[in-house]
């Protein structure tokens, strides 16, 4: 039996889906086809519903409308307080979006979700509101009328001739865990309004005759019912995918729209989001940028990238091709990304202009092979005056090097009329006007064309310094020459043009290579922030760039600004902590908090924001344009893995110190249980043997309690050294500093080693005058004790062990020397390491920590410790600590 092995990548899918829902709150809209229907009704009935059977449901934000029915059902029913707003000297009532995040109730309620905030408002639109409710966890349930769904609006717009302001895109719609159609029959909604259940009674009439008519419910209605229908059919689709159930439908179209500055490519989009919706297929919207198009208004652009944003927000993918003709760059890019359906619109200019210039539409159709074509026609508009493209900026000085340029071809060609006949003065002509063409563009050259006509005329043609033209032949030689000025201009204006369009993007091209190269040798947070406002700075020529990084405190804290200096103030600050936690891009020129100074995109990295880049723009407007969004899109993509490659790098060095921190606490287990295992040994054995001991044997007994002390004391260094050794690796080690004698910490010292410094020589050379050591008395006789117990061990008996003091300038130098074996050849350095031993003898006795820790007591105090070899055999280990400044004099205090 063959069975189908599960895709892991869709399970992963899935999986990461459902937990994305079960972190985010439900959404229910009760969906209608208009106002009326008894949207809100209904849903005021379910949450009474819900209440009763206990649970959490409030009202969030309800309109009445004045309808005594709908106003009952809120009885009973938690509201939550209102947003007030003052706009142009009014007060305008908004949801509290605060406040229920604060009050977080299961369920809460929120109508009208196309509509659009106040200004001053955290969001622009509704919609935004309820999605950040979502996100926290909380479910919402809202209203929709089916005229604002954008894919519609122009639909809705040719049946109603009314065009709805307030819309939304149709990805809120698809984000609906359920939608529940409320329907009613065109008669009975048109009797509901008569009986004044929907307006007023002086609104119903006139709403009775625009918008409620009979045609235009039937029409809203059947849009409805198959935008409701398509939620089921992807309902089902979902359900097969989760099931493991093969797709009934394969997808495998793919729809390409062509937009431009027209207004009719808004219904274009449109048009191409409900063809790509019926057939299940991805779509693309692209624009073509050409030589013969470059150089669009400011209008024009803006208008462009108002289509992008509309294809975006309706789920499209944007492209912007470029090539020498539009036909051309849409069918490459058909062919190359396997469109199947091609949406044109219809074209509107006159047919002459096909005639002279060739079809876009005919060309693209003709081409298109096995591709389909659509064209489409948007909503009739009234026409608007062609906004004038930007043309180079012409001084007098161009034209006025056009007429010199003329009268210079004309001296030439006059004074060597003699040798030259007509056709080689026609050629001097043409020669100047390609030269003025090239150098000073369409203007001029049109000007030195007309004068090259008059003169050519006036000087070589007859009847001789006349106007008049005796053949009218020459007419089509003065039109040629005219001809010839005019299609060069365009050609060298043509050429201008794509070397504009070259240049700014070899600008951008280079910006985002500068910015990558400097990135890429940036190894600190601060250096990539730096570099990173640098460039930023330079390509939005805007008042201001930020980066901002979180803190320690998770607050966000500016970390490099140019101009040098720049600060948020508390509204601004909360823009970018938004963008920061959200994820999106807040401020000027998006739908969040729109009314900001700045634009504030998050940097993410591996789907964790990083950082916020806030951009202050001079002119708002130049934001809104896709090339400029599209580079801005690329810094922040580059600057944010640069940022995420740091704290990688992190990660990874805190990895490291990890992994030798491991292998630290292993190597110090190890050396530790044996160690430890000695001493205990012993001692048991003593105590074992005290036990079976008789009071004849009290030697014995004498000996073996000897034992079990100096064992106990030994085990009680070892342990005492592990407790050091981890303060000092954990960094808490607190010194208590007192003025203190050396001699009082040198004499500790040997007092606690006298048992083991028996039969031994031990010396000490103190100087009377001595001065006071600010320093640590516990700790530096801990230095001390393990000084001197590590020489006990490597001197042998009747050897003598030195210690002395002296005052080296602004130091106290302590030596403790020895006349054992000396140090390991080339050790010492590496004596002080941890867990270092010499070989042989004793050395394996200990764990490898008192040197160590020595150093590490030592350091603290600012001062520093060596060990070399004594001349004449065996170590000295010298210690020298700083003196600082004079101690206060006390009388008496060295008696």
């Amino acid at each position: 039996m063959n069975e189908r092995r599960a895709d892991p990548d869709q399970l992963l899918r899935r999986v990461q889906a459902e937990e994305a829902r079960a972190r985010r709150g439900k959404l229910k809209i009760f969906f209608g086809a208009s106002p009326g229907v008894g949207k809100t009704y209904a849903m005021l009935e379910a949450a009474q519903r819900e209440k009763a059977a206990g649970r959490d449901v409030v009202l969030g934000y309800i309109e009445t409308h004045g309808r005594a029915e709908t106003a009952k059902l809120c009885a009973g029913l938690e509201t939550l307080p209102r947003q007030t707003v003052t706009y142009r000297g009014k007060g305008l009532e908004e949801l509290d979006l605060d406040a229920a995040l604060r009050r977080r109730p299961a369920v809460v309620l929120v109508d009208e979700l196309a509509h659009t905030n106040a200004p001053g408002v955290r969001h622009a639109k509704r919609w935004q509101d309820v999605f950040e409710l979502l996100e926290a966890g909380i479910e919402v349930w809202t209203t929709l009328n089916v005229q604002h769904i954008e894919s519609l609006n122009d639909v809705v717009s040719q049946v109603t001739h009314v065009r709805v302001r307030e819309t939304l895109p149709d990805a809120v719609l698809e984000r609906a865990d359920e939608i529940e159609l409320v329907d009613l029959p065109p008669d009975a909604l048109l009797e509901r309004l008569r009986e004044g259940k929907v307006y007023r009674p002086e609104t119903a009439e006139r709403a009775e005759a625009q918008f409620f008519r009979r045609g235009n419910l039937l029409a809203l209605r059947e849009l409805a019912l198959r935008k409701t229908a398509e939620r089921v059919d992807t309902d089902v689709l979902a359900y097969r995918r989760e099931q493991g159930i093969g797709a009934a439908w394969a997808v495998s179209e793919h729809i390409l729209v062509c937009i431009g500055p027209s207004p009719a490519s808004a219904d274009l989009v449109r048009a191409a989001r409900r063809m790509a919706a019926g057939l299940r297929a991805r779509w693309t919207a692209a624009t073509v940028e050409t030589p013969a198009t470059g150089g669009l208004s400011q209008r024009d652009r803006a208008r462009v990238t108002q289509h992008l944003r509309l294809a975006q927000e309706l789920g499209a993918s944007v492209a912007t091709l470029s090539g020498q003709r539009m036909s051309e760059a849409i069918l490459d890019y058909a062919r190359e990304h396997n469109v199947t359906r091609i949406i044109l619109g219809k074209p509107t200019h006159p047919r002459i202009r096909d005639m002279l210039f060739g079809s876009m539409l005919d060309e693209v159709v003709r081409g298109s092979g096995d591709i389909d074509v659509h064209v489409i026609a948007g909503e009739p508009r009234e026409k608007e005056a062609p906004a004038p493209r930007p043309r180079a900026p012409r001084s007098t000085s161009a034209y006025l090097w056009s007429v010199a340029s003329v009268a210079a071809a004309t001296a030439l060609a006059v004074s060597l009329s003699s040798v030259l006949d007509l056709a080689d003065a026609i050629m001097v002509y043409m020669l100047e006007i390609v030269i003025v063409a090239y150098r000073f563009g369409r203007g001029p050259a049109l000007l030195a064309s007309a004068l090259s006509v008059a003169t050519l005329d006036f000087y070589f043609v007859a009847p001789h310094h006349t106007f008049a033209v005796a053949d009218l032949r020459h007419l089509a030689t003065f039109a040629g020459l005219f001809l010839v000025g005019f299609v060069t201009s365009g050609l060298a204006e043509r050429v201008r043009r794509q070397a504009t369009s070259a240049r700014m993007r070899e600008a951008r091209t280079a910006t985002l290579y500068a910015l990558a190269r400097e990135l890429s040798q940036s190894r600190d947070a601060q250096k990539i922030a730096a570099v990173a406002v640098r460039h930023v700075f330079g390509a939005v020529a805007g008042r201001g760039v930020l980066l901002l990084l979180p803190s320690g405190e998770g607050r966000l804290a500016v970390a490099c600004s140019e101009p040098h200096g720049l600060v948020l103030d508390e509204r601004e600050q909360g823009v970018a902590a938004w963008a920061f936690e959200r994820g999106e891009p807040a401020g000027t020129g998006t739908g969040t908090l729109p009314g900001a100074e700045g634009l504030y995109v998050p940097l993410a990295s591996a789907s964790k924001s990083v950082g916020v880049l806030g951009i202050l723009p001079a002119d708002a407007a130049r934001l809104e344009d896709h090339e400029q969004r599209d580079l801005l899109e690329a810094l922040s993509h580059q600057i944010a893995m640069a940022l995420g490659r740091t704290r990688l790098e992190e990660e990874a060095q805190d990895a490291r110190l990890l992994a030798e921190r491991e292998a630290l606490r292993n190597a110090l287990l190890s050396s530790v249980s044996h160690d430890l295992r000695t001493p205990l040994a012993a001692i048991t054995g003593a105590a074992s043997t005290i036990l079976e001991s008789t009071p004849e044997r009290e030697q014995v007994e004498r000996e073996l309690l000897l034992t079990i002390y100096e064992e106990a004391d030994r085990l009680n260094r070892l342990v005492s050294n592990l407790l050091d050794m981890s303060r000092l690796e954990s960094g808490g080690l607190e010194l208590h500093r007192e003025w203190t004698p050396p001699e009082e910490v040198v004499g500790a010292a040997l007092n606690r080693l006298e048992r083991a410094l028996e039969g031994r020589a031990v010396t000490a050379s103190l100087p009377e005058d001595l001065p006071l050591v600010p320093l640590d008395g516990v700790l530096m006789g801990q230095v001390l004790f393990n000084l001197l117990d590590n020489a006990s061990k490597y001197t042998p008996k009747g050897s003598p062990i030195d210690i002395s003091a002296r005052v080296d300038e602004d130091r106290m130098i302590i030596e403790v020397a020895d006349r054992g074996p000396g140090l390991p050849a080339g050790a010492e350095e590496r004596i002080f390491d941890k867990f270092f031993r010499g070989p042989g003898g004793k050395r394996s006795a200990g764990t490898g920590l008192g040197l160590a820790i020595c150093r590490g007591i030592v350091q603290a105090h600012g001062g520093t410790i060596t060990a070399e070899q004594r001349p004449g055999g065996g170590a000295i280990f010298r210690i020298a600590l700083p003196l600082g400044e004079a101690p206060p004099s006390v009388p008496g205090e060295r008696a």
